[in-house]
């Protein structure tokens, strides 16, 4: 198994680490060997089966909540039983590969054969299934948010609130967008926005919210070192989970930076 972590408090919560999961999932498929066959792949379709049970779990998380059934909550529910099907259809293409012959076809530069049928392209079929479900988890839980604050408002305020930029920092986060490097001594980070990123990424990791799994994203480029994916931690997820479809806390404004940026 790729992950095991204590089931979360709240509904919200459990969304947010779904969508971790389903990063730490498609990373793990990235960086596969190219030479993979399916005795090296079963720890891989376990873990797609794994987070097909704990969307399921989620989806039954939110139904025990007996929300009003809004059009928000509908939308978040029909996209979390897609996200079900979906990793489903993902454990059976790399539980099939067993049975499939290996390609002879050159090997692309991300690693992967084009023959049809083969082992490399069940893998690919298999990430491209789950490549858009972090994303998917976390618009769930924005939406399911919202809704559980409209019909049940809470006046408790997170100990360690973000601003805008470090709540934009963590959404980013979530949703598998930033990884770190190391180079001649210093870091940087990759993500797909870094207005205002650095102080945001460096104050959440003071504060316990984030961490760093060591080499565990694929590489910026062909042949490069796989970067540290940066993750939320059990903190983090509670601190984004209590404001996640709220107006962050403060604005800041923001700068211009290119990529990477030196952390």
């Amino acid at each position: 198994m790729l992950f095991d972590v204590p089931v979360p408090s709240t509904p919200v919560e459990r969304l947010l680490i779904l969508a971790g999961h389903f990063t730490r999932h498609n990373d793990t498929l990235d960086l596969l060997p190219s030479s993979s066959t399916g005795p090296d792949l079963a720890a891989h379709t376990a873990s797609a089966q794994h987070l097909a049970d704990q969307t399921r779990a989620a989806i039954k998380a939110v139904e025990d909540q007996q929300l009003y059934a809004s059009t928000e909550l509908i939308a978040a529910v029909v996209r979390l039983k897609q996200l079900t099907y979906l990793s489903g259809e993902a454990a059976r293409h790399l539980t099939g590969i067993a049975t499939v012959p290996r390609a002879s076809a050159p090997v692309t530069p991300g690693g992967l054969a084009d023959t049809p049928g083969t082992v490399q392209e069940r893998i690919t079929l298999a990430r491209e299934l789950t490549a858009l479900a972090p994303e998917a988890a976390v618009e769930s839980a924005t939406r399911i948010a919202r809704e559980i604050r409209r019909r049940r408002p809470s006046t408790a305020t997170a100990a360690q609130e973000p601003t805008a930029v470090q709540h934009s920092a963590l959404q980013e986060i979530v949703r598998g967008h930033i990884a770190a490097t190391e180079s001649f001594g210093r870091q940087y980070v990759h993500s797909r926005d870094t207005q205002g990123l650095m102080g945001a990424l460096r104050s959440l990791e003071t504060k316990g919210l984030i961490t760093r799994e060591a080499k565990s994203a694929p590489p910026a480029y062909y042949g490069g070192p796989p970067p540290d994916r940066v993750r939320l931690t059990t903190p983090g997820t509670t601190a984004l989970a209590a404001r996640i479809g709220l107006r962050p806390a403060a604005s800041a404004a923001p700068t211009t930076a290119a990529l990477p940026q030196p952390l």
